[in-house]
């Protein structure tokens, strides 16, 4: 409990500190030059004294108000896309800051989002993150720039607001090559059919892989589905039905993954013997509990969001300027999960 009559002069006597060393400390301020061990020492002291910072002081004073807004677009509901509010939560509460948030429908109106943005306004948050449940350009609200403000896993339609986003590419590029490494030489892609970003270019990263191992990218068998277990079901229906079928084959995601494995089984290929299949995302509730289990490409849930709940506060902080990170997004590298689902083509 706080002890209003124990005053950061009494905090920096027992320590043998400065008073600004103690701010530093028990503010969390990163930059300044202070062991380990004299940050440990503070806190001790600070506790054992029932010290705390008057909060309201720092406000006045600094005219923050430690408070951050998340617009989380429908993510908070979204189990596999959860982790980018973790990541947030906990890079806020590092540094010192609280965490608001709002859930949106990913079709809510322009006057919808606005009124949310103004909610956290109102409220007089120091930033504002924009989260989208999946990588997509998005109309922004207009009052979004009223505050710093970052996006994730998405990049305005205009481009000038700083994103941090995941490299779809990079993690394709992945998928493809543990099979091409594995001996694959026919490999079939199953993709969405959505118009986003991943879909495009996870595509292109399919085509340029196999062509840059010596393979004809462009020929190599492509189905197109809903993004869903059904729809990776009945992709991987046809291009196994074709002739020399692939014996390799990289999902959109894990979803789809699912639907291949029950194609598979109904087609009496086993996996990995007959048929490798690699995913993407990286979902919890999935890739480790099918069997075998799937190796599969991670997006950076957890990464993009403590990235740009760190640039935020360095922004609000005057560390960083924001408007020169927003001439191109930040791409966070999509690392392959490895487990039993690929294995070399049968002789």
């Amino acid at each position: 409990m706080s002890n209003k009559n124990i005053g950061i002069k009494d905090v920096a006597v027992a320590a043998g500190v400065s008073v600004t060393t103690v701010s530093h400390v028990l503010n969390d301020v990163s930059y300044a030059r202070i062991s380990p061990e004299t940050r440990d020492k503070v806190r001790a002291i600070s506790e054992q004294l029932g010290y705390g910072p008057n909060r309201l002081a720092q406000a006045l004073r600094t005219q923050r108000t430690g408070m951050l807004g998340l617009v989380s677009e429908e993510i908070a509901t979204t189990p596999h896309a959860g982790r980018i509010i973790l990541g947030a939560d906990e890079a806020a509460r590092a540094r010192g800051y609280n965490l608001m948030i709002i859930n949106t429908s990913g079709s809510a109106s322009p006057e919808s989002r606005q009124a949310d943005v103004e909610t956290l306004l109102e409220r007089r948050v120091d930033g504002i993150l924009y989260a989208t449940m999946y990588h997509r350009n998005v109309e922004l609200p207009a009052n979004l720039g009223s505050v710093p403000s970052v996006l994730v896993d998405s990049v305005a339609t205009g481009g000038n607001i700083t994103a941090v986003i995941p490299d779809e590419e990079g993690g394709a590029r992945a998928a493809v090559g543990a099979l091409l490494e594995a001996g694959h030489t026919r490999v079939g892609f199953i993709n969405n059919t959505d118009d986003v970003p991943a879909t495009r270019q996870r595509l292109q990263a399919f085509r340029a892989t196999l062509t840059e191992a010596g393979l004809d990218g462009d020929a190599a068998p492509v189905e197109s589905e809903i993004s869903e277990v059904q729809g990776g079901y009945e992709a991987a229906r046809r291009i196994l039905a074709g002739e020399d079928p692939p014996t390799g084959l990289f999902c959109y995601n894990d979803r789809m993954a699912m639907g291949a494995y029950r194609a598979a089984a109904e087609l009496g290929l086993s996996i990995p013997a007959d048929l490798s299949i690699v995913g993407f995302d990286d979902q919890e509730l999935i890739a480790a509990n099918l069997y075998p289990g799937l190796t599969t490409v991670a997006l950076p849930h957890y990464e993009m969001g403590a990235w740009a709940t760190e640039h935020l506060i360095d922004a609000v902080e005057g560390k960083t300027d924001l408007a020169l990170m927003a001439l191109h997004p930040t791409i966070l590298s999509c690392p392959l999960v490895r487990r039993d689902s690929v294995a070399a083509p049968r002789q």
